[in-house]
């Protein structure tokens, strides 16, 4: 088996957990590759390597080399910084939360050498998880216009609200007034759109919400609807300029650059899930569900 694994920052905090994983991995005779900015960070911590490890440094090497797994150390935006690195090579993710709360890498760091075992041994499944796709004329993004969570049109500072127009499949929607707007896979609405009210949405559900920051119309609510559609917006506002994002990247649009559309991807992303971790497990862990602290 060959693995690659990837983090981005090193806190101090980690160090025993990485270095339990390295262990896991080298005592099952695991081919090991290090993303290489954080494969510095580890020598320079003095992590020890009982077996000699490889580095990667981007997508390429997913294109020359068979990795069969991606062990991302971090939390969901690991994960989501990751997916820019796999794009379509179609490699699964083993997400380790080492951060917060965790609604994507949903493997404890407690279950470090259990989870390497598990994949060793087959006992675990792998979702499909859809990516949405940004289409623009001024070519935003350049070859990476896909998000796994969502996209995003906002206002830039304090400046008053910005008004969007949308559209789907070509049929005016509405024109909201707000502070921007999300538009999410059912991945990404347990994310941003799910602190501005948005619903949860199950993966495989094949939907996107489009959900309002801040609408100035109180009668303006989250909607889903079908991952077929295509959603068009025309932006404008008092400002020269808005943010447009997709999961953690951003551009700086103005009016000029409309239209924009967002639609299904045409790639997805693999992750992993060690069995009886479902996605409701997750939910009900992360968010409490079912638990009465008036008995604790």
């Amino acid at each position: 088996m060959q693995v690659a694994v990837y983090s981005q920052v090193l806190k101090p905090s980690d160090v025993p957990f990485v270095q339990e994983l390295i262990n896991a991995l080298a005592a099952n005779n695991v081919s090991t590759y290090i993303f290489a900015p954080y494969l510095e960070m580890l020598r320079e911590e003095g992590m020890k390597f009982p077996k000699e490890v490889g580095a990667f440094e981007n997508y390429l090497d997913f294109r020359v080399k068979s990795f069969e797994f991606v062990i991302t150390l971090g939390g969901d935006g690991t994960i989501l910084k990751a997916t820019s690195l796999i794009r379509d090579c179609g490699v699964p993710i083993v997400g380790i939360n080492l951060g917060r709360l965790g609604f994507l890498a949903s493997i404890e760091k407690r279950m470090i050498s259990e989870t390497i075992e598990l994949l060793k041994s087959g006992y675990y499944d792998i979702e499909q998880r859809e990516m949405l796709m940004l289409e623009s004329e001024a070519g935003l993004f350049g070859d990476l216009p896909y998000a796994l969570n969502d996209f995003t049109l906002l206002k830039r500072d304090t400046s008053s609200m910005i008004t969007i127009h949308a559209y789907v499949n070509g049929d005016y929607l509405n024109s909201y007034w707000a502070d921007g707007l999300i538009v999410a896979t059912p991945t990404g609405s347990t994310g941003y759109s799910l602190s501005c009210g948005g619903p949860i949405v199950f993966p495989g559900s094949g939907n996107f919400v489009i959900t309002p920051v801040a609408p100035h119309n109180l009668n303006v609510r989250p909607i889903v609807i079908s991952d077929d559609s295509v959603i068009s917006f025309e932006v404008e506002g008092r400002a020269e300029n808005f943010l447009c994002t997709l999961d953690s990247r951003h551009e700086i649009i103005d009016e000029s650059h409309a239209p924009l559309a967002v639609k299904k991807g045409v790639y997805s992303t693999r992750l992993v899930r060690i069995k009886d971790r479902s996605f409701l497990h997750t939910i009900r862990g992360k968010l409490h569900w079912g638990h009465d602290s008036r008995n604790h």
